[in-house]
């Protein structure tokens, strides 16, 4: 038996990059599994589709824009209803913008932390509803929460710092209902909205231990083991998969 088999898993953000492939590996491993996309329909068909083919498992896409709580929220219940339950969150989608402070906008302010972390706020609370012992939920972070390389990252970092705390925070509230909450935390990897050929990727190589760029595969993988029985007995903690970015 495959060892996520008869989850449910709900992705958010699961039309491409990161998110797509997160969804095609916990379906290889059993669960069947809901995305969630903003305009990507397409895409997310693609997803889906591929998902039903190779695994054989029953998928789903909503459309889903994460600056809104309201649609984040509706998207969870749709996918506990469609499904039966939520077993598995991932936090994936999310935002960045980069450049000085002093050029941001409120507007931009808004749209960073209602998409990296109100978002992540109203669909784990819409989830927890649905989420039985042995749940799981995964946040997708980011490596700059807890160093920051380059000037022009303070309102990305920020956002993404805060997702430490609530990881804490809803790790001592979930564990006496054997839930476990866990933040991943990439560093560079290769992905259209940062791809290994764009104009500073040169730069980031010089700056990792492994001088290399990191797959969504490789990401997918680890989130594919904090979904599992064998992860039961870390919580509340930040996994850095980064290429030695940090160090």
């Amino acid at each position: 038996m495959k060892h996520l088999e008869n989850k449910v898993a709900l992705v958010t953000g699961g039309s491409r990059g990161m998110g797509a492939a997160i969804a095609k590996r916990l379906a290889m491993a059993g669960a069947d599994v809901v995305i969630t996309y903003v305009k990507s329909a397409t895409q997310a068909e693609e997803v889906v589709a591929a998902i039903k083919k190779e695994s054989g498992r029953r998928a789903l896409a909503i459309q889903a824009d994460n600056a809104s709580h309201e649609a984040v929220t509706a998207a969870v219940e749709q996918a506990a209803a469609a499904f039966g339950r939520i077993d598995i969150l991932v936090n994936n989608a999310g935002v960045g913008q980069f450049k000085l402070l002093v050029d941001h906008t409120a507007e931009e302010y808004d749209q960073t932390m209602n998409v990296n972390v109100k978002a992540v706020f109203m669909a784990t609370m819409a989830a927890l509803k649905h989420i039985g012992s042995g749940g799981r939920i995964i946040t997708i972070g980011s490596n700059m929460a807890d160093r920051v390389a380059m000037p022009g990252a303070s309102l990305y970092a920020m956002s993404k710092s805060a997702l430490t705390g609530f990881t804490k925070g809803l790790a001592r509230e979930l564990g006496p209902r054997g839930i476990t909450v866990n933040l991943v935390q990439p560093g560079p990897v290769d992905t259209d909205m940062n791809p290994a050929t764009g104009a500073h990727a040169d730069e980031a190589r010089t700056m990792m231990a492994l001088g290399r760029y990191g797959s969504v595969e490789e990401i997918a993988g680890l989130v594919e083991y904090l979904a599992g029985k064998e992860s039961g007995f870390i919580t509340g903690t930040s996994l850095t998969i980064d290429g030695g970015y940090n160090v």
